[in-house]
This record gives C-alpha cells, sequence and structure tokens, in this order.
C-alpha cells in the first residue's frame, strides 16, 4: 500500500469514527442523564432493550441500513449508500447504546443529593443536568473512548454500507480485509498494528489530559 493511499486510509478511518463518536455523544449523554435522573413506567424495558442492542453484530446493522439505504429501500431516494455519510449512521447507531449505558452508569454515580441540592438552591434543571455532567466528566470521557474504539474497530458496517471504495470509504478495517483476502497479510499485520497504535496514542493523550486537570 502506497503512503498517499494508507494517509487516506487512516483520515477516513479517524474521520467517520471520530465524527460518529462525537454525534452519538451528543444523543446518548443527555438521554443518559434523563434516565438516571428519573424514574418512570417503562425506564427498564429501555434499558433492557438498550443493553440487547449494545451486544449487536455489526454485521446485523450492516444489513438492516444496507436495506434501509439501498435504491429499493424507503430511504434510497437520499443516495447515500456507499458512502462516508452511510458510514457515519452505521457506527453511530452501533455505538450509541454503548455510551447511552456506560454514560448511565457513570450518572448513576453521582450522588442525587447533589442534583437536589442545586435545584433547591434556585439551579433549573438545564443547570443541575450540567452538575452532575461535571461530576462524572472522567468516567464519561471513558465512555466517549469506549464508542470510539468500538467504531473505529468494526469491520462489518464500513464493508456493506461504505463499499470499500479506494480513495473514498476504505477505512482501516476494510483495508485489513482486502489485504487478507489477497493473501498479503503482512500489509494486513501492520494496519492492524497501525489501528491499535492509534487507539492507544488517543488514550494515552486523554488520560494524560485527565492526570493534568486532576
Amino acid at each position: 500500500m502506497i503512503l498517499l493511499e494508507l494517509i487516506k486510509t487512516i483520515w477516513v478511518s479517524l474521520k467517520v469514527s471520530g465524527s460518529a463518536t462525537l454525534i452519538a455523544s451528543l444523543l446518548a449523554v443527555p438521554l443518559a442523564l434523563f434516565l438516571a435522573g428519573n424514574e418512570f413506567k417503562g425506564k427498564r424495558l429501555i434499558l433492557l432493550i438498550n443493553q440487547t442492542w449494545m451486544a449487536a453484530p455489526t454485521v446485523v446493522i450492516g444489513l438492516l441500513f444496507y436495506f434501509l439505504l439501498s435504491r429499493s429501500g424507503p430511504l434510497g431516494a437520499f443516495g447515500i449508500l456507499f458512502s462516508q455519510t452511510a458510514m457515519m449512521i452505521g457506527q453511530i447507531i452501533l455505538i450509541l447504546p454503548l455510551i447511552i449505558g456506560f454514560a448511565y452508569s457513570a450518572l448513576r454515580q453521582v450522588d442525587q443529593k447533589a442534583r437536589l441540592t442545586a435545584l433547591t438552591l434556585g439551579a433549573n434543571p438545564s443547570q443541575a443536568g450540567w452538575m452532575v455532567i461535571k461530576e462524572a466528566k472522567y468516567a464519561l470521557i471513558i465512555a466517549l473512548l469506549a464508542g470510539f474504539a468500538r467504531a473505529v474497530s468494526e469491520v462489518g458496517i464500513s464493508m456493506m454500507l461504505g463499499g470499500n471504495i479506494r480513495g473514498e470509504t476504505r477505512n482501516i478495517t476494510t483495508a485489513i480485509a482486502l489485504e487478507s483476502s489477497k493473501g498479503e497479510f503482512s500489509d494486513a499485520v501492520v494496519l492492524g498494528i497501525l489501528l491499535l497504535g492509534i487507539t492507544l496514542g488517543i488514550n494515552l493523550l486523554v488520560n494524560s489530559g485527565l492526570r493534568e486537570k486532576a
């Protein structure tokens, strides 16, 4: 694999998975905060469904959205199948329940008396919620990292919704699958090590920042 193609492949992985993690986090954290701070009928069912979806195989999600986004599917008119957008949508659906689950656990660890105290002192629900999020920020960051790691390492969604198009939707995991199918196992191993290195580097940077702020 030539250097330029390798750089493009890495960029697609970081861009798609990073964007998917950001969007999923913006959806997941407020929902987890709502679930952690409220008791209502059906909450257990929602948590059960979320836990079940956390274990969903990536190929199942890829197959589902392939049907939805294909020309004969209900969303085929958008014409986004075999694009980075389609990959991003699939990854958002993949990691959303994971971030919700981890964020819910993190927010439940925060003493709910702090939230009630803030409300008593005149804070509105949004301000009280923000205070709870700040109390659990380290655990929430770990949840986001887990979501990113899940997204950047999956292959089924990227292959089925992205199409593994060279220079466009080929990311590190689909490149590994391609090189392996061609018998180029040395290249596949190098790409695998590179993927682990990227994940490790991001974790080291985040943990270093957390230690400095602690």
